[in-house]
Protein backbone atom coordinates (compact mmCIF):
# COMPACT_ATOMS: atom_id res chain seq x y z
CA UNK A 1 0.00 0.00 0.00
CA UNK A 2 3.45 2.13 0.42
CA UNK A 3 3.86 2.37 -3.49
CA UNK A 4 3.96 5.67 -5.13
CA UNK A 5 1.40 6.52 -7.50
CA UNK A 6 4.19 7.45 -9.88
CA UNK A 7 5.94 4.51 -9.95
CA UNK A 8 2.93 2.09 -10.70
CA UNK A 9 1.77 1.07 -14.94
CA UNK A 10 -1.70 0.88 -13.97
CA UNK A 11 -3.92 -1.45 -16.42
CA UNK A 12 -6.98 -3.04 -16.57
CA UNK A 13 -7.72 -6.31 -17.91
CA UNK A 14 -11.07 -7.09 -19.46
CA UNK A 15 -9.92 -10.39 -20.88
CA UNK A 16 -10.63 -8.70 -24.59
CA UNK A 17 -9.67 -5.08 -23.97
CA UNK A 18 -7.03 -3.70 -21.79
CA UNK A 19 -6.96 0.14 -20.72
CA UNK A 20 -3.34 1.36 -20.43
CA UNK A 21 -4.63 3.98 -17.29
CA UNK A 22 -1.21 5.85 -17.91
CA UNK A 23 -1.32 6.16 -21.47
CA UNK A 24 -4.42 8.76 -21.10
CA UNK A 25 -7.40 9.90 -18.98
CA UNK A 26 -10.17 7.36 -19.15
CA UNK A 27 -13.77 8.21 -19.25
CA UNK A 28 -16.39 6.25 -18.06
CA UNK A 29 -20.20 7.11 -19.92
CA UNK A 30 -22.86 6.89 -17.51
CA UNK A 31 -26.09 5.92 -18.24
CA UNK A 32 -29.00 5.48 -16.10
CA UNK A 33 -31.68 3.60 -16.82
CA UNK A 34 -34.05 5.16 -14.07
CA UNK A 35 -36.55 7.16 -13.99
CA UNK A 36 -35.09 9.11 -10.72
CA UNK A 37 -31.75 9.79 -10.71
CA UNK A 38 -30.55 13.27 -10.49
CA UNK A 39 -29.28 14.58 -13.95
CA UNK A 40 -30.46 11.79 -16.64
CA UNK A 41 -33.72 10.52 -14.66
CA UNK A 42 -36.05 9.26 -17.18
CA UNK A 43 -34.41 9.85 -20.34
CA UNK A 44 -33.04 6.42 -20.70
CA UNK A 45 -35.48 4.18 -19.12
CA UNK A 46 -36.52 2.95 -22.46
CA UNK A 47 -34.17 0.21 -22.97
CA UNK A 48 -34.00 1.08 -27.20
CA UNK A 49 -33.13 4.68 -25.73
CA UNK A 50 -30.42 3.51 -23.43
CA UNK A 51 -28.97 0.98 -26.08
CA UNK A 52 -28.80 4.33 -28.69
CA UNK A 53 -27.19 6.78 -26.06
CA UNK A 54 -24.58 3.45 -24.70
CA UNK A 55 -23.35 3.64 -28.93
CA UNK A 56 -23.33 7.12 -28.97
CA UNK A 57 -21.27 7.54 -26.03
CA UNK A 58 -18.97 4.77 -27.30
CA UNK A 59 -18.68 6.35 -30.67
CA UNK A 60 -17.69 10.08 -28.38
CA UNK A 61 -14.75 8.30 -26.91
CA UNK A 62 -15.92 6.77 -23.77
CA UNK A 63 -13.69 3.70 -22.75
CA UNK A 64 -16.09 2.14 -20.66
CA UNK A 65 -19.74 2.52 -20.29
CA UNK A 66 -21.56 2.32 -16.18
CA UNK A 67 -25.05 0.98 -16.49
CA UNK A 68 -26.77 2.33 -13.56
CA UNK A 69 -30.53 0.38 -12.42
CA UNK A 70 -30.96 2.68 -9.30
CA UNK A 71 -30.52 6.09 -8.36
CA UNK A 72 -27.95 6.92 -5.66
CA UNK A 73 -28.51 10.71 -5.42
CA UNK A 74 -28.98 12.06 -2.27
CA UNK A 75 -32.41 11.01 -0.71
CA UNK A 76 -32.43 8.08 -3.11
CA UNK A 77 -35.16 5.18 -1.43
CA UNK A 78 -33.85 2.03 -2.09
CA UNK A 79 -35.76 -0.41 -5.52
CA UNK A 80 -36.01 -4.36 -5.32
CA UNK A 81 -33.27 -6.19 -6.27
CA UNK A 82 -35.76 -7.63 -9.10
CA UNK A 83 -36.76 -3.99 -10.85
CA UNK A 84 -32.85 -3.19 -10.59
CA UNK A 85 -32.72 -6.28 -12.50
CA UNK A 86 -35.52 -5.85 -15.13
CA UNK A 87 -34.04 -2.14 -15.83
CA UNK A 88 -30.41 -3.08 -16.81
CA UNK A 89 -29.93 -6.84 -17.82
CA UNK A 90 -32.08 -5.74 -21.14
CA UNK A 91 -29.60 -3.07 -21.80
CA UNK A 92 -26.43 -4.59 -21.39
CA UNK A 93 -27.18 -7.68 -23.36
CA UNK A 94 -28.30 -5.61 -26.20
CA UNK A 95 -25.30 -3.35 -26.10
CA UNK A 96 -22.92 -6.22 -25.77
CA UNK A 97 -24.31 -7.32 -29.10
CA UNK A 98 -23.56 -3.84 -31.07
CA UNK A 99 -19.78 -2.80 -29.64
CA UNK A 100 -17.16 -4.21 -27.46
CA UNK A 101 -16.85 -1.54 -25.27
CA UNK A 102 -16.45 -2.69 -21.59
CA UNK A 103 -19.88 -2.40 -19.71
CA UNK A 104 -19.63 -1.52 -16.12
CA UNK A 105 -22.47 -2.58 -13.63
CA UNK A 106 -23.53 0.27 -11.40
CA UNK A 107 -24.78 -1.61 -8.06
CA UNK A 108 -24.18 -2.71 -4.71
CA UNK A 109 -26.25 -5.17 -4.65
CA UNK A 110 -24.78 -8.95 -5.23
CA UNK A 111 -27.25 -10.19 -7.14
CA UNK A 112 -27.93 -7.80 -9.70
CA UNK A 113 -23.84 -7.75 -10.18
CA UNK A 114 -24.37 -11.51 -10.66
CA UNK A 115 -26.99 -11.57 -13.16
CA UNK A 116 -25.50 -8.08 -15.28
CA UNK A 117 -21.40 -10.06 -15.15
CA UNK A 118 -23.96 -13.04 -16.90
CA UNK A 119 -24.99 -10.44 -19.28
CA UNK A 120 -21.49 -9.38 -20.23
CA UNK A 121 -20.81 -6.56 -17.72
CA UNK A 122 -17.43 -6.68 -16.95
CA UNK A 123 -16.57 -4.54 -14.38
CA UNK A 124 -18.64 -3.72 -10.91
CA UNK A 125 -18.58 -0.15 -9.68
CA UNK A 126 -19.97 -0.09 -6.03
CA UNK A 127 -20.58 3.02 -4.14
CA UNK A 128 -20.41 0.95 -0.94
CA UNK A 129 -17.09 -0.63 -1.59
CA UNK A 130 -18.13 -3.89 -0.85
CA UNK A 131 -19.91 -2.80 2.55
CA UNK A 132 -24.07 -2.47 2.17
CA UNK A 133 -24.30 -6.68 0.73
CA UNK A 134 -21.36 -8.77 1.88
CA UNK A 135 -21.99 -10.89 -0.85
CA UNK A 136 -20.88 -8.67 -3.34
CA UNK A 137 -17.05 -9.43 -2.65
CA UNK A 138 -17.47 -12.57 -3.05
CA UNK A 139 -18.56 -12.22 -6.83
CA UNK A 140 -16.01 -9.80 -7.61
CA UNK A 141 -13.48 -12.26 -6.60
CA UNK A 142 -15.03 -15.43 -8.35
CA UNK A 143 -15.73 -13.21 -12.04
CA UNK A 144 -12.24 -11.52 -11.41
CA UNK A 145 -13.47 -9.09 -12.91
CA UNK A 146 -12.41 -4.66 -11.81
CA UNK A 147 -14.00 -3.38 -9.47
CA UNK A 148 -14.68 0.58 -8.18
CA UNK A 149 -14.54 1.05 -4.60
CA UNK A 150 -16.07 4.17 -3.81
CA UNK A 151 -16.21 6.39 -0.47
CA UNK A 152 -19.08 7.43 0.96
CA UNK A 153 -20.89 7.97 4.67
CA UNK A 154 -24.06 6.59 5.53
CA UNK A 155 -26.37 5.57 2.66
CA UNK A 156 -27.96 7.54 -0.45
CA UNK A 157 -30.86 8.11 1.79
CA UNK A 158 -28.98 9.69 4.41
CA UNK A 159 -25.51 10.67 3.38
CA UNK A 160 -26.52 14.54 3.20
CA UNK A 161 -27.83 14.18 6.37
CA UNK A 162 -25.56 16.90 8.01
CA UNK A 163 -22.10 15.02 7.25
CA UNK A 164 -19.38 15.81 9.00
CA UNK A 165 -15.28 14.90 8.88
CA UNK A 166 -12.44 15.99 11.70
CA UNK A 167 -9.99 15.71 9.13
CA UNK A 168 -11.72 14.60 5.22
CA UNK A 169 -8.81 13.27 3.67
CA UNK A 170 -7.39 11.17 6.09
CA UNK A 171 -10.67 9.39 6.84
CA UNK A 172 -11.44 8.80 3.39
CA UNK A 173 -8.04 7.41 2.62
CA UNK A 174 -8.15 5.11 5.78
CA UNK A 175 -11.76 4.40 4.68
CA UNK A 176 -10.73 3.21 0.94
CA UNK A 177 -7.54 1.52 2.34
CA UNK A 178 -9.52 -0.78 4.26
CA UNK A 179 -11.87 -1.61 1.67
CA UNK A 180 -8.85 -2.50 -0.75
CA UNK A 181 -7.62 -4.67 2.31
CA UNK A 182 -11.30 -6.14 2.45
CA UNK A 183 -10.88 -6.69 -1.66
CA UNK A 184 -7.93 -7.87 -1.49
CA UNK A 185 -8.51 -10.28 1.43
CA UNK A 186 -11.71 -11.79 -0.19
CA UNK A 187 -9.33 -13.04 -3.12
CA UNK A 188 -9.62 -9.88 -5.67
CA UNK A 189 -6.69 -9.29 -7.75
CA UNK A 190 -5.00 -6.54 -6.13
CA UNK A 191 -4.38 -5.02 -10.08
CA UNK A 192 -8.11 -5.27 -10.33
CA UNK A 193 -8.70 -2.63 -7.72
CA UNK A 194 -9.85 1.08 -8.41
CA UNK A 195 -10.47 3.99 -5.82
CA UNK A 196 -12.98 6.64 -5.81
CA UNK A 197 -13.28 9.31 -2.84
CA UNK A 198 -17.04 9.69 -3.85
CA UNK A 199 -17.74 13.39 -4.71
CA UNK A 200 -21.18 14.19 -3.52
CA UNK A 201 -21.65 11.27 -1.41
CA UNK A 202 -22.04 12.19 2.20
CA UNK A 203 -20.03 15.96 1.52
CA UNK A 204 -20.65 19.53 2.04
CA UNK A 205 -19.92 21.78 -0.93
CA UNK A 206 -16.31 22.33 0.94
CA UNK A 207 -15.44 18.61 1.33
CA UNK A 208 -16.20 17.84 -2.78
CA UNK A 209 -13.91 21.07 -3.12
CA UNK A 210 -11.20 19.99 -1.08
CA UNK A 211 -11.14 16.45 -2.18
CA UNK A 212 -10.46 18.02 -5.78
CA UNK A 213 -7.64 20.06 -4.16
CA UNK A 214 -5.59 17.06 -2.16
CA UNK A 215 -6.73 14.20 -4.42
CA UNK A 216 -3.20 13.59 -5.03
CA UNK A 217 -2.90 12.92 -1.35
CA UNK A 218 -5.11 9.90 -2.35
CA UNK A 219 -2.12 8.34 -4.83
CA UNK A 220 -0.35 7.15 -1.66
CA UNK A 221 -3.04 3.99 -1.72
CA UNK A 222 -1.22 3.04 -4.94
CA UNK A 223 -4.38 2.24 -6.82
CA UNK A 224 -5.96 4.19 -9.86
CA UNK A 225 -8.58 6.80 -9.25
CA UNK A 226 -11.90 7.53 -10.36
CA UNK A 227 -13.71 10.55 -9.67
CA UNK A 228 -17.27 11.07 -10.75
CA UNK A 229 -18.40 14.88 -10.15
CA UNK A 230 -20.06 15.52 -13.93
CA UNK A 231 -23.14 17.43 -13.19
CA UNK A 232 -23.32 17.40 -9.50
CA UNK A 233 -24.44 19.82 -7.54
CA UNK A 234 -21.86 21.49 -5.41
CA UNK A 235 -20.94 22.79 -9.29
CA UNK A 236 -24.56 24.20 -9.19
CA UNK A 237 -23.47 25.80 -5.69
CA UNK A 238 -20.24 27.30 -6.59
CA UNK A 239 -21.36 28.94 -10.41
CA UNK A 240 -25.18 29.30 -8.87
CA UNK A 241 -26.52 27.37 -11.86
CA UNK A 242 -29.18 24.73 -12.67
CA UNK A 243 -28.53 21.59 -13.77
CA UNK A 244 -28.40 21.96 -17.74
CA UNK A 245 -25.65 24.52 -16.66
CA UNK A 246 -23.10 22.79 -15.97
CA UNK A 247 -21.16 21.78 -18.17
CA UNK A 248 -18.24 24.06 -17.90
CA UNK A 249 -18.17 23.88 -14.37
CA UNK A 250 -17.94 19.92 -15.17
CA UNK A 251 -14.92 20.86 -17.46
CA UNK A 252 -12.60 22.72 -15.28
CA UNK A 253 -12.98 20.43 -12.12
CA UNK A 254 -12.22 17.45 -14.57
CA UNK A 255 -9.34 19.08 -15.68
CA UNK A 256 -8.32 19.70 -11.99
CA UNK A 257 -9.20 16.02 -10.99
CA UNK A 258 -6.58 15.01 -13.78
CA UNK A 259 -3.74 17.35 -12.84
CA UNK A 260 -4.27 15.97 -9.52
CA UNK A 261 -3.79 12.19 -10.32
CA UNK A 262 -7.30 11.08 -11.60
CA UNK A 263 -7.20 7.85 -14.32
CA UNK A 264 -10.75 7.67 -14.61
CA UNK A 265 -13.67 10.38 -15.13
CA UNK A 266 -17.29 9.60 -14.74
CA UNK A 267 -19.23 11.87 -17.09
CA UNK A 268 -22.31 12.10 -19.08
CA UNK A 269 -20.63 14.64 -21.26
CA UNK A 270 -18.18 11.93 -23.21
CA UNK A 271 -17.86 14.32 -26.11
CA UNK A 272 -16.60 17.87 -24.33
CA UNK A 273 -15.11 15.74 -21.65
CA UNK A 274 -13.00 13.82 -24.22
CA UNK A 275 -11.90 17.38 -25.61
CA UNK A 276 -10.98 18.86 -22.39
CA UNK A 277 -9.53 15.79 -20.78
CA UNK A 278 -7.56 15.79 -24.28
CA UNK A 279 -5.91 18.76 -23.89
CA UNK A 280 -4.88 18.82 -19.78
CA UNK A 281 -2.91 15.10 -20.73
CA UNK A 282 -1.16 17.19 -23.51
CA UNK A 283 -0.33 19.76 -21.33
CA UNK A 284 0.37 17.63 -18.39
CA UNK A 285 2.52 15.03 -20.85
CA UNK A 286 4.65 17.83 -22.33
Amino acid sequence: MSILFESKKFEINFGKRKLDLCSHTHLMGVLNVTPDSFSDGGKFLNPQDAVEQALIMAEQGADIIDVGGESTRPGAETIPVDEEIRRVIPVIKEIVKKTDIPISIDTYKSEVATQALDAGAVMINDISALRFDPEMKKIASRYGVPVVLMHIQGTPRNMQDNPFYDNLIQEISDYLKESVELAENSGIDEEKIIIDPGIGFGKRLEDNLEILKKLNKLNSLGKPILVGLSRKSFIGKVLDLPLGERLEGSLAALAVAIQNGAKILRVHDVKESKRAARMVDAILQG
